[in-house]
């Protein structure tokens, strides 16, 4: 999912951050109730979101946490990380390339109107239109008309309804993509696809503040910058009777070592991410009220190739890569929190390869220093790395700038960003020229998600590609990748696009994440699947 304070999308001038991260599931049984008794209402920590909170344009955790209450999609990830619907009744297709949707009855907004196919079509209408400047634009260009409504940079949009969209009838909604894209049913599940109210087309600004969402929770309150928001359930939710929380409070913190106090003392209910700070203990601090499963998730070092010249030979990345000991890293810093990353794929998802990145992800300061001086070396023998101080990056940034300082012999400065928000929209404006920790959790559980949203062409004015790499090979292995007749050789050939990264090293992978979660005495269970807490799992004392 988007980039993420803790994983999904982060910046450093080395930019690693991680709230972007989208995987991860699994549920833990608790008791007692050190927490109080449970007036039905659950506080939850989140960052401050990088935009407000439109599905399209929410493209890192912090928002995102938010849309999964608020909004039901088509289809969902479920506990062992597999694609059901949701909303969606049936999914049905003959060739991979015209999809056939049909919604179940009974699914309103929260202001009342009724959910139809055209309230799709809209919804997606709007995200994918350049005009709009949406954060997810590039999830809808398989597509088709897609190209229609984002002719490039500078150029006039005089399209603004994809050809590929028909609502059929109220409860049926027909997509035509422009090739085959046998995945498309595990994307729908990503909060970008979600329906939008026609509300949301007369103020989208207004919308963003308190949306008006089909999902089991509704706003109570607007979102208040810093602060958070305040959700109530929705009674005219389907299934409502399965969800035992009846509100969430979602509080916004600029510093997750205090979070991690407040949820020990009781005064917080759900903390997603355990900072690193709380990783020796947290278990011993929540007993019986923790989670700890593997993530699709990794975090990297990221370089703006396109916008600085210093990073553009690719020995000059792959001797940073090498400088740095990510075992130590892993075990040491994160205290077995994160697993040295080895590839582009994590290993949750399908088509993970163990060893794939070879020599290139293994610690070795001799050859890092050989290949940086065959390369030239960096401008003044200096190296900045960018990260959100809001994100916990402080710790494994400084260790990574120490062990590139060690074995280069480079200058290194880390470089805090006080929020997620403003390394993102500083990498956004091209301002920030520095190395930057970046991270990136699964919006969908598929290889194709680790590959597209980052690092294609598209996704470098309306996607997350903030080293603005390009590579036509690559883009011709998505392309056939996304064709492929069956989900091995789909598997097969975005493997063969994976080399391609792995070549180029457009960003460093640094380490794969594990999803450590806590929850207080007053929940007794709950599970959290793809960094998004279930609401009908959580189970109140």
């Amino acid at each position: 999912m988007r980039g993420a304070k803790g994983a999904r999308w982060a910046a450093v001038a080395i930019v690693v951050a991680m709230g972007a991260t989208a995987c991860g599931g699994g549920g833990h049984t608790g008791n007692g109730n050190a927490g109080g008794s449970s007036n039905g209402v659950v506080s939850v920590e989140i960052g401050q979101p990088q935009n407000t909170l439109v599905p399209s344009n929410t493209y890192e955790t912090e928002g995102g946490q938010v849309i999964h209450a608020l909004f039901t999609g088509l289809t969902k990830i479920d506990a062992s990380n597999k694609i059901v619907n949701d909303e969606a009744q049936s999914i049905t297709t003959k060739d991979n390339k015209v999809w056939t949707i049909k919604l179940k009855p009974g699914y309103t907004f929260h202001n009342g109107e009724p959910v139809t196919a055209q309230s799709y079509v809209d919804a997606w209408n709007y995200g994918a239109d350049q005009t709009n400047a949406q954060q997810t634009n590039a999830l809808f260009s398989h597509i088709q008309g897609y190209t229609d409504l984002n002719p490039g940079p500078k150029k006039t949009v005089t399209v603004h309804k994809m050809s590929g969209l028909k609502a059929v009838d109220d409860n049926t909604l027909q997509v035509t993509l422009t090739a085959p894209f046998s995945a498309f049913p595990t994307q729908l599940s990503f909060s970008g696809f979600v329906p939008l109210p026609k509300a949301f087309f007369k103020d989208p600004k207004a919308f963003g503040k308190k949306p008006i969402g089909n999902g089991p929770y509704e706003a109570k309150t607007s979102f208040v910058d810093n602060e958070g928001i305040q959700l109530t359930k929705y009674a005219k939710y389907p299934d409502a009777s399965k969800y035992q929380v009846k509100g969430i409070n979602f509080k916004v913190y600029s510093n997750q070592d205090t979070a991690y106090k407040d949820l020990v003392a009781g005064n917080l209910d759900i903390l997603p991410v355990i900072p690193t700070s709380g990783l020796a203990t947290y278990k011993k601090d929540l007993p019986d009220h923790n989670i700890d499963v593997p993530e699709g998730a990794i975090g990297y070092i990221g370089f703006p190739l396109k916008y600085n010249k210093a990073f553009e030979n690719p020995k000059i990345r792959q001797a940073i890569s090498m400088s740095i000991d990510r075992d130590t890293i892993a075990k040491k810093v994160f205290l077995g929190a994160r697993s040295a990353a080895d590839d582009y794929i994590p290993p949750l998802i399908e088509g993970y390869r163990k060893g794939a990145c070879g020599d290139a992800c293994t610690y070795n300061p001799t050859k890092a220093k050989q290949l940086y001086q065959e390369a030239g070396g960096l401008p003044g023998n200096t190296l900045e790395i960018g990260y959100n101080a809001d994100g916990d990056h402080k710790t494994w940034v400084e260790a990574v700038a120490n062990q590139i300082q060690k074995a280069l012999g480079v200058k290194v400065t880390p470089k805090p960003f006080e929020q997620f928000q403003t390394i993102l929209n500083d990498l956004d404006a091209k301002k920030y020229q520095g190395a930057f920790r970046m991270g990136w959790q699964m919006d969908y559980p598929n290889m194709e998600d680790f590959l597209r949203p980052v690092f294609s062409k598209d996704a470098i004015e309306n996607g997350s590609n903030y080293a603005g790499y390009s590579n036509p090979q690559f883009e011709k292995l998505l392309s056939d990748g996304d064709q492929a007749t069956s989900p091995a050789d789909a598997i097969k050939t975005y493997q063969e696009a994976d080399d391609v990264l792995l070549k180029d090293m457009p960003y460093i992978p640094v380490y794969f994440y594990r999803l450590n979660t806590g929850f207080s005495d007053k929940i007794t269970s709950m599970n959290i699947t793809a960094h998004q807490i279930d609401w009908d799992t959580v189970k109140l004392s």
